[in-house]
């Protein structure tokens, strides 16, 4: 992949703008400060390789040259979507779990933002936002996909087992395309995303739906409860052994299938 490459792949999505990098340190702090700086909406920041990547919690987003895809989109708020923004992170997940069936993978949304392929984390998510005052100026959403084997992290620094699309395919697809299938199902499901519709997908999608996980929030106890769905601001319901409804919130938090 270089950027002649990927210009002409996506040349019929009317991006706001592309920033390609041979190598950077993270390419959400580079479209943070593009977005801050004026950048218009749907520009993109990729990079092949990220020296500094993060994903949530603060966590290392590992991406090695030639093998990963760290790529981060910049969205300008659109009045239709400034009611639901808290589902932005279920707009990326739908579009990368889009892409992996496009390439005939059966994904699953392990919420709030890991697409899994065979029980495994393939992709991580990390929305972030630029503000003015207190509205929110434009969206970044930073996107890491395992493209090759060799994205897959050492498995002893892993915390959730892990995967890549190399390994699941038996040969690694064109990056410049996994863009193009991600970014074109984004503008799709960016025209949904205040439909009950668009919450009924993210639900189905949902990794141990109907099963018993555990939810460390922050530092608070750990949440044991059936996976039950999702409230309508993409929060997770859980249902405890008192059949009594829960309700996590986007933050700081990881989940688990119970032991």
């Amino acid at each position: 992949m270089n950027e002649s490459s990927l210009k002409k792949k996506l040349a019929k999505l009317n991006l706001g703008g592309l920033r390609y990098f041979d190598s950077i340190g993270s390419t959400n702090d580079e479209a943070l400060a593009w977005a801050a700086d004026g950048a218009k909406d749907f520009s993109l920041v990729v990079a092949d390789e990220q020296t500094q990547g993060r994903g949530r919690l603060d966590r290392r987003w590992f991406t090695p040259k030639g093998s990963a895809l760290a790529m981060s989109l910049i969205l300008r708020p659109t009045a239709p979507m400034r009611p639901h923004l808290s589902r932005t992170v279920g707009l990326a997940a739908l579009s990368l779990a889009d892409a992996c069936l496009t390439l005939g993978l059966p994904p699953k949304i392990k919420w709030p933002n890991d697409i899994l392929l065979d029980g495994k984390k393939t992709a991580g998510i990390l929305v972030e936002t630029v503000w003015s005052g207190e509205e929110a100026d434009s969206l970044v959403i930073g996107m890491g996909i395992n493209v090759g084997m060799s994205a897959v992290p050492p498995a002893e620094s892993l915390q959730f087992p892990a995967t890549s699309l190399e390994d699941m395919l038996g040969k690694a697809p064109k990056r410049e395309e996994v863009i193009l299938f991600v970014l074109s199902s984004l503008l799709r499901w960016r025209e949904q995303i205040g439909t009950d519709g668009f919450i009924q997908v993210w639900e189905e999608k949902l990794a141990f739906r109907g099963e018993i996980v555990q939810i460390h929030a922050g530092g608070e106890a750990t949440v044991h409860g059936l996976l039950d769905g999702l409230e309508s601001d993409g929060s997770l319901r859980l249902r405890d052994e008192h059949d009594k409804s829960v309700i996590v919130r986007f933050g700081d938090v990881s989940l688990r299938p119970a032991a």
